[in-house]
């Protein structure tokens, strides 16, 4: 075969192997493009599903508007965009507040605020007398002094209450003449919180107040014990503990029964860690608190930890009256309920926008505007010093028409946020909860935010970063027991050791408990 033969036949099987490369390319094609029709499918499907999920969560639908008129707050109907006036008069508030937040920051440092007095002008006073040297009284003659004062303290100290109960023998004489008259006389043993314990109600009180005001755990109780000369057992101050609690549910009880006569509470919720015995480690248990909104006394509930629907409905079920809380999803239940009105958290609503500031700062910022407008009203009637009549008539005036410009703004920007981001979720939030935001308007005694109950939370915060959790549901109860009452001693302006000293006292023979609560307390 010729060497024109060979490469005839050669370049005839290249040609065939590339026409099957081709046709296998071609194949490859048609996969990719079938491939891609899918995921175009699939991004088409998305997309609408995610504008339908935007018109149900930000979209115009009737109950999700607010009325004209505040006292109805029921749904209405209103669609419209900002015009260009008011986006300006927005744009110009923005660039007010990030020039006034700039400002505060710049200037901050350098604030010198004058110093506030930071002693009780009841201390008691020890004067050290000076005189300089070489004085000679016949030359010179005194004609003042001046003064320096410096705070002193003097450690805690320890000390023995010893009760010395005399006795009495009547006379031989008056026994003969009376023989059923009575030989011996001595005063009863008075009544005490814990019966024949060496625990007097100071030391008590120093416990529970060492614990849930200073939160400090028991182990540094002990220590400061020793230090001033006392050995205590850990199994002898949490019996101690146990049994004045025990003695104080009654007042916990007589407390909650106060609170949830009120016509107006406020409700938030905690993580209390509490170790599980079976698990052997410690377990998110989480705490209620209910205030009187009205009066600012408060009380905690533990329902072994649980944060569940059916814990709140314990909790508020029966109750009639005006309910506030943040935007917990269990709360939505009793939303149009018989006998409740159901208000929302401002502040809540505020950090929702603080916190997507990073994200979208000029919507974000915008959104924090409205807001800063309805706390201005608030401040404003403060220092007004206006009373329930004025405060309603003034928001329902002028608060509530903010709420509704807020709103056609949420309208307006809606469409530009995906609902899972930061800006997406806080117009969900606010957006969603509107009814029951707006509700603060329609009585003078209402508050805008939470913040009350929130700040009655607080000491439970501060406490379990100190002493970690409580060993067992039990003591979770317990530590609801002392804070309520710590809390609503603070909440009526009475010193916390002074009250509890005086109960512990009192509560053996007191037959009318009711005049031992703080509101009630007279030393």
């Amino acid at each position: 075969m010729s060497d024109q033969s060979q490469e005839i036949l050669r370049l005839q099987s290249e040609l065939a192997r590339l026409q099957e490369e081709v046709k296998s390319l071609q194949e490859e094609g048609l996969r990719k493009d079938r491939k891609m029709e899918h995921m175009q499918s699939v991004i088409d499907s998305l997309r609408n599903m995610m504008a339908y999920f935007r018109k149900r969560l930000f979209g115009s639908m009737s109950e999700k508007h607010l009325p004209l008129d505040p006292s109805v707050l029921q749904p209405t109907l209103f669609d419209t965009q900002l015009t260009e006036k008011e986006q300006s008069a927005l744009d110009a508030e923005v660039k007010k507040m990030e020039e006034q937040n700039a400002r505060t920051v710049e200037v901050k440092s350098h604030r010198r605020e004058v110093r506030k007095p930071v002693m009780r002008d009841d201390l008691p006073v020890e004067e050290i007398h000076i005189y300089p040297e070489g004085v000679n009284p016949e030359e010179y003659t005194e004609i003042g002094v001046e003064t320096t004062d410096r705070i002193a303290i003097r450690p805690a100290e320890m000390y023995i209450e010893r009760t010395v109960r005399h006795k009495f023998v009547l006379k031989s004489s008056l026994q003969i003449d009376n023989p059923d008259r009575q030989t011996f006389m001595i005063a009863p043993i008075p009544e005490t919180i814990i019966p024949k314990g060496m625990a007097s109600e100071s030391l008590l009180a120093d416990i529970l107040i060492d614990k849930y005001v200073y939160h400090l755990p028991f182990y540094r109780v002990i220590q400061k014990y020793r230090e001033l000369g006392v050995v205590l057992s850990d199994s002898t101050i949490g019996d101690w503990f146990s049994a004045v609690c025990s003695r104080l549910r009654p007042l916990y009880d007589k407390l909650r029964e106060r609170i949830m006569s009120s016509d107006y509470i406020q409700v938030d919720e905690s993580t209390l860690p509490v170790i599980d015995n079976e698990k052997h480690r410690a377990v998110k248990g989480y705490i209620w608190a209910v205030r009187d909104a009205v009066f600012g006394d408060v009380y905690f509930h533990y329902d072994m930890g649980s944060r569940s629907g059916e814990t709140a409905r314990r909790l508020i079920g029966g109750y009639r009256g005006t309910v506030q809380t943040d935007g917990y999803e269990v709360y939505e239940a009793y939303e149009g309920a018989p006998g409740k009105r159901m208000i929302g958290c401002w502040a809540h609503a505020r950090r929702k926008f603080v916190e997507a500031l990073d994200e979208d700062r000029k919507h974000a910022s915008e959104a924090l505007v409205y807001i800063g407008r309805l706390y201005g009203i608030e401040k404003e009637m403060q220092e007004a010093g206006l009373d329930a009549g004025a405060i309603r008539k003034r928001r329902q005036d002028k608060s509530y028409e903010i709420i509704r410009e807020f709103e056609k703004w949420m309208d307006s920007v809606s469409n530009r946020f995906a609902p899972k981001s930061r800006m997406g979720k806080a117009l969900v939030y606010t957006y969603t909860l509107l009814p029951r935001l707006s509700r603060y308007v329609l009585d003078g005694r209402y508050h805008i935010d939470n913040n009350g109950v929130e700040n009655a939370i607080r000491p439970l915060a501060i406490g379990r970063k100190n002493y970690l959790f409580c060993g067992n549901h039990d003591a979770a109860v317990r530590a609801a027991i002392v804070y309520s009452l710590f809390s609503s001693c603070k909440a009526r302006g009475i010193d916390t050791r002074t009250w509890l000293e005086d109960t512990l006292k009192r509560i053996p023979t007191e037959k009318d408990i009711d005049t031992l609560l703080p509101c009630n307390f007279r030393k």
